[in-house]
């Protein structure tokens, strides 16, 4: 079934007047008059209404089923009777002003809000560690929620990234008063997602978020004077104590590098998000680092969701934006070499969205979201909103892009090239991977950080001899990728380990390279990802699929499709060290010699979801 575009007029029929939080909005540069990508159906006269004066309770001692005592704000209408309860499970304290008109807006508009303090965290009490406690905590909360005098039994699920998180595990846990979730930039896959990408370390995200900034009671400093000596220390084991911390959840990820391990089993529910039974809005980015792991928790719910209201109440939006912007739904910055400008459509406003969410379920309201269609996705290039009815497209046509040279495809300045015919020219290209001098990250799906995610322009890091560039010729007309994206590698290295990335880029007339999407896979897991390791033998002709996650974009006429091939994005991901010790407390390097095969033997290419236009 083919998409339908979107326009603003077609969308809301008007603008948007309501009064919006000045932390999520005007402060961020949100555009409160933006489209909201909802079907035509949209009333915002059906929106709940600030018609209730708020009374606000501080520091209220919740019990969990082992005696420790959590910390919840609540807001609540003040009048008399019963109202559905929005809850939101931060570890960022419950009480900054964010938070605090955040509850106030909501309640005002008839709902309980609690703010709760996650274990261990600001006014809770308890140990804190990072995930271990969210599941157990967020059902017992949820079941004292539901007992209450001002609540009349339904609860909606509240937050993004983390809170996301403890959203998710909450629901797979299943109180029978809950009725509805709506998150932004999650995931419940903590292993392949949060903490490790495709059996690597993901460096620059688990370093300086867990290594530091979830260290200890409160709000800990992630920004040591010298990062750049903590990223580049090792063995990275030992990173956070760079980074003046010692943080036990970090080093244990670390020291826990296959999903098989136990450790895993009760903190990382990707194999159960599907027992969620509950309607979930889902939003997330392009650019998120997350945004992964929330395309396949939708569709693992869309089809084996544990009741009907789940699996027809799965909603999907994924928007052109990286972690941080997505947490506010804001278009990317507009700098000459980190931002594209994805025009006033890209800029939604949250609280609406997720009013408009859970007014239908937990008010009964008829506001048309039970019709609104399964899928809706910011195509960029034509930076337009479009609705579709299931992910991957169904009219998806997945086409062979095969990578060639004439043997010296290194840096943009080489010969490679990228099209749909079968290789015909040299053999292989050939470059060194120097782990002392890795391939800088430069945007993409990442976050918290020193290191900018989201688009950034690729021209510096295409000049480096140790990336491998091919590119099409210019295109003539617009093709349209939209869907998941994987690289057939056929490959072979000097050491006993080593990593291999994909990055697929749009190349503007002007030269400006676009980051689209991009991946990783260590050697070492090829074909068993957190199941087992096998080391390399030197030498040997590998086949690897690259997972290069998805994307939506249309490359226009003028511009040119390109991928770049190499074997490290630092600090995003852990350096392999390519000795073949354990990455964890590895110390050693040694450079390794790469070679990518493209003939006919071996025809390398990277798999593109065309979309018929």
């Amino acid at each position: 079934m083919k998409g339908s575009v979107l326009t603003v007029g077609a969308i809301l029929g008007g603008v948007l007047t309501m009064p919006l939080l000045p932390t999520i909005t005007e402060a961020q540069g949100q555009n409160p008059t933006a489209p909201l990508p909802t079907s035509p159906n949209w009333d915002i006269a059906k929106l709940s209404q600030p018609v209730f004066k708020v009374r606000t309770l501080f520091n209220v001692p919740v019990r969990m089923r082992d005696g420790v005592n959590l910390s919840v704000d609540l807001y609540i209408p003040d009048a008399p009777g019963r109202y559905p309860t929005l809850i939101w499970r931060t570890p960022y304290s419950n009480n900054s002003p964010g938070e605090v008109e955040q509850g106030r807006w909501y309640a005002s508009r008839g709902y309980a809000v609690v703010k709760a303090d996650v274990r261990g965290k600001y006014d809770s009490e308890g140990e804190p560690y990072t995930y271990k406690y969210e599941a157990d905590d967020g059902y017992d909360t949820d079941e004292w929620i539901g007992k209450q005098p001002w609540s009349n039994g339904r609860i909606g699920l509240m937050g993004g990234s983390y809170l996301g998180y403890t959203e998710i595990t909450q629901a797979i846990r299943g109180s029978k008063y809950l009725a509805a979730m709506s998150a932004s930039v999650t995931t419940s896959d903590i292993y392949n997602n949060w903490a490790y990408v495709d059996g690597a370390f993901f460096y620059g995200f688990a370093f300086p978020w867990g290594g530091t900034s979830m260290d200890g009671h409160v709000g800990q400093n992630r920004n040591p004077e010298d990062w750049p000596k903590a990223y580049w220390n090792l063995p990275i084991l030992t990173s956070d104590s760079a980074a003046s911390h010692v943080n036990r959840p970090y080093r244990d990820w670390l020291r826990h590098p296959l999903r098989t391990d136990p450790y895993w089993n009760d903190i990382s529910f990707e194999d159960r998000v599907h027992d969620i039974g509950i309607p979930y809005l889902t939003v997330d980015g392009w650019y998120d680092l997350f945004m992964r792991g929330a395309i396949a928790d939708h569709v693992k719910i869309k089809a084996n969701g544990r009741t009907e209201a789940a699996r027809k109440g799965k909603r999907l939006i994924l928007g052109p934006w990286s972690h941080e912007t997505g947490v506010r739904f804001v278009n990317q910055p507009s700098a000459a070499d980190r931002g594209i400008d994805f025009g006033p459509d890209a800029q939604l406003n949250p609280q609406l969205i997720y009013l408009r969410f859970q007014d239908h379920y937990l008010k009964g309201i008829d506001n048309g979201v039970d019709k609104d269609p399964p899928v809706t996705i910011f195509v960029m290039g034509e930076n337009k909103w479009r609705h579709e009815q299931e992910w991957p497209l169904a009219r998806t046509q997945y086409t062979p892009y095969y990578i060639q040279s004439g043997g010296r495809a290194n840096s943009s300045a080489g010969d490679g090239t990228l099209g749909t015919a079968l290789p015909s020219g040299a053999a292989a290209d050939t470059f060194t991977y120097d782990p002392a001098n890795p391939v800088p990250t430069a945007g993409g799906n990442t976050c918290c950080s020193s290191v900018p995610g989201g688009p950034f322009d690729q021209r510096k890091v295409e000049e480096r001899q140790d990336v491998l560039v091919y590119t099409t010729p210019v295109l003539t007309q617009a093709i349209e990728v939209t869907g998941p994206i994987r690289m057939k590698l056929y490959a072979a290295t000097s050491g006993r380990d080593t990593d291999w990335t994909a990055k697929l880029v749009d190349v503007h007339p002007d030269g400006y390279a676009q980051n689209i999407q991009d991946g990783i896979i260590r050697a070492r897991y090829n074909g068993a990802i957190g199941k087992s390791a096998t080391l390399l033998d030197p030498g040997k002709v590998y086949e690897y699929t690259i997972d290069m996650w998805a994307t939506s974009n249309v490359f226009l006429p003028g511009h040119r499709i390109r991928l770049e091939v190499s074997s490290s994005n630092f600090p995003r991901f852990d350096r392999n060290l390519n000795t073949g010790e354990d990455p964890a407390t590895g110390t050693r390097m040694e450079t390794a010699r790469q070679t990518v095969y493209h003939s006919t033997q071996y025809p390398s290419h990277v798999i593109l979801p065309i979309i018929p236009r």
